[in-house]
């Protein structure tokens, strides 16, 4: 897969809105997902820090990203991951297209992912503003346990793919919901080849305004832009 597609789609799958444990938390998966579905139905942006650490198992190397993201609910997701370290660079997503800005060589990459829309939708049934119906029609749901995570009380979820397609790229997906906001706090992407991906979220901020230079790149003078696909 794409590493932008694939950077990309799982930066659609957080959240985690202050919103307060309301009762007894739950262990049944059809409770569990009617609480995420209900909180989806609220969230309108979202702002915070992340971390990437991919493992590559057949070389035993793990290398970690951090940054900030942006993500604006509406017809069309936008979505702006400012990478930070090891290397600076910013990604924009919004419709069947992506931009990455590098700093360094003052270069804007172009994607055109229409051919990978489909896919890239599968990643946002994930996360928020969709239905959890369309979970169920795209993956095999599972309740695997209860499990705390740096503090935070979480519910489990393994996701299996559906669609044949999908499934080439990613044999599984496991999800820790926090019982606290119902979205994803951390999840982890199971790759064909062994491969896999940890995503991690803090200093989450929900439903703040961002303004549309916010989701804007805003380069160097004299950016070069280069189509890549």
């Amino acid at each position: 897969m794409c590493p932008l597609v694939f950077a990309t789609a799982v930066a659609l799958v957080l959240a985690h809105p202050a919103l307060g444990r309301k009762g007894k938390a739950p262990t049944d998966l059809a409770e569990i997902l009617a609480r995420m579905n209900d909180t989806a139905k609220r969230l309108k942006t979202v702002s915070a820090n992340l971390e990437y650490t991919k493992v590559t198992v057949l070389v035993d190397d793990k290398s970690t990203e951090t940054g900030q993201i942006l993500y604006r609910k509406g017809k069309s997701a936008e979505i702006r991951i400012d990478i930070v370290k090891p290397n600076q660079q910013t990604i924009l997503f919004r419709k069947n297209k992506a931009e990455i800005y590098l700093p360094k060589i003052n270069q804007i990459q172009e994607y055109d992912l229409e051919q990978k829309s489909e896919l890239v939708q599968q990643f946002f049934l994930l996360g928020f503003g969709s239905e959890t119906g369309d979970l169920k029609k795209s993956y095999h749901v599972k309740y695997l346990q209860e499990e705390d995570l740096e503090g935070d009380t979480t519910a489990l979820l393994e996701f299996l793919p559906r669609k044949e397609n999908l499934a080439q790229q990613l044999v599984k997906i496991q999800i820790w919901i926090s019982e606290e906001s119902w979205l994803p706090v951390q999840q982890k992407f199971f790759e064909s080849d062994g491969d896999y991906l940890i995503a991690h979220y803090s200093g989450v901020k929900v439903n703040r305004v961002l303004p549309g230079s916010a989701f804007e790149l805003h380069p160097a003078s004299g950016a070069k832009r280069v189509k890549m696909n």
